[in-house]
């Protein structure tokens, strides 16, 4: 397997470096989230990069358990209570404003419903056929699954600008290969995948700046 403690800091640097040059870009203060976006992204991965050197010589340590819980705090917690939010900022159109409006509440009762169970039960980190598994409690809900596809993927799918549409369809193809390929891991790696993705909100802050160009030129 190519995932490793080098995936993920190459990973962090990548989506790092894309989301200095999203942020150099924006000029209004509601596009702020959006394009911090791929900074959140590799502050996630370098969380688990640090867990890929911690789990072979330290799996009990208190090291690996707060880089467990930073790494499903993220996953669970922040993405879904965050792409909604980031979608709904930068939407000029009222009718999708308010759609995505629907997406944010459904976010947030995601995030706190995995605040609950991560809170209730031990979060342990393991690594397995060559990638990290995380077990966090029982089987979740179908409904908290779909009400986290909804915040995660339909709400940029939501959005008036096309980059966004990409976004939310990388998203999506990587969660269906991550769901029938490695369900084992599947939190891990479809985080690994839509890291990457977020690549493509630096073309909507320079395609913005450069529309911007355009109008002052004329």
């Amino acid at each position: 397997m190519c995932f490793s403690a080098t995936s993920s800091f190459i990973a962090a640097a990548v989506t790092g470096a894309i989301g200095v040059v999203a942020i150099s870009r924006v000029e209004r203060r509601e596009d702020i989230l959006l394009a911090a976006t791929p900074l959140f992204f590799a502050g996630q991965q370098a969380i688990e990069g640090l867990l890929w050197l911690n789990l072979p010589d330290a799996p009990s340590s208190r090291t690996t358990a707060s880089l467990t819980l930073a790494f499903l705090l993220f996953a669970k917690v922040f993405w879904p209570a965050f792409a909604p939010i980031a979608a709904y900022l930068t939407e000029p159109d009222p009718r999708r404003r308010s759609l995505i409006g629907l997406c944010v509440f459904m976010g947030l009762g995601v995030g706190a419903y995995f605040v609950w169970l991560i809170s209730s039960y031990p979060q342990v980190a393991t690594i397995t056929n060559g990638h990290i598994a995380y077990a966090s409690g029982p089987e979740v809900p179908l409904v908290v699954g779909i009400a986290y596809f909804i915040a995660t993927v339909v709400a940029p799918a939501l959005s008036t600008h096309w980059p966004l549409w990409l976004f939310a369809a990388i998203v999506f193809a990587s969660s269906l290969v991550t769901y029938v390929v490695f369900w084992d891991a599947f939190s891990s790696i479809w985080c690994f995948f839509a890291a990457f993705a977020s690549a493509v909100i630096v073309f909507h802050f320079e395609r913005q700046r450069q529309l911007r160009q355009a109008v002052a030129a004329h």
